[in-house]
């Protein structure tokens, strides 16, 4: 018996990855994450995804297109009491208000897609690259 032993010694090196291989278990790994990313995107949406109750949905839906009004018109109020411009602050505010109501209305259904979730989507396709 030399002291070495069949079980590796210090002088014994396991066989070193090359390129090729490193780079196709990253890719497969990457694969593999972005496939449970889409499975926990679908989950979740199947989660949110719950019909409301109709009271609850149009709760919501009025409370945003009132709370949007309400904004606005005392926007225009306290602009037109600081610079002594009356109705005109307030006709002009009550109308950007009805239009952030109904934007955020349409937000709230769907029909419009929230701000910024084109440039989410986008920072997300990137990172998976």
């Amino acid at each position: 018996m030399n002291g070495s032993s069949q079980q590796g010694g210090p002088g014994d090196r396991s066989p070193e990855l090359s390129e090729a291989d490193l780079s196709a278990r990253r890719d497969r790994l990457n694969r593999e994450l972005d496939e449970r990313r889409r499975s926990e995107l679908l989950a979740e949406a199947k989660r949110s995804a719950r019909p409301a109750s109709g009271y609850g949905q149009a709760m919501k839906l009025s409370s945003e297109f009132i709370a949007g009004i309400l904004v606005g018109g005392g926007i225009g109020w306290v602009l037109d009491e600081w610079l002594g411009t009356s109705p005109f602050g307030l006709i002009v505010f009550l109308l950007l208000g009805f239009a952030a109501g109904v934007l955020n209305v349409l937000r709230a259904t769907g029909k419009v897609a929230e701000q910024g979730s084109e440039t989410r989507a986008r920072m997300d396709r990137d990172d998976a690259r």
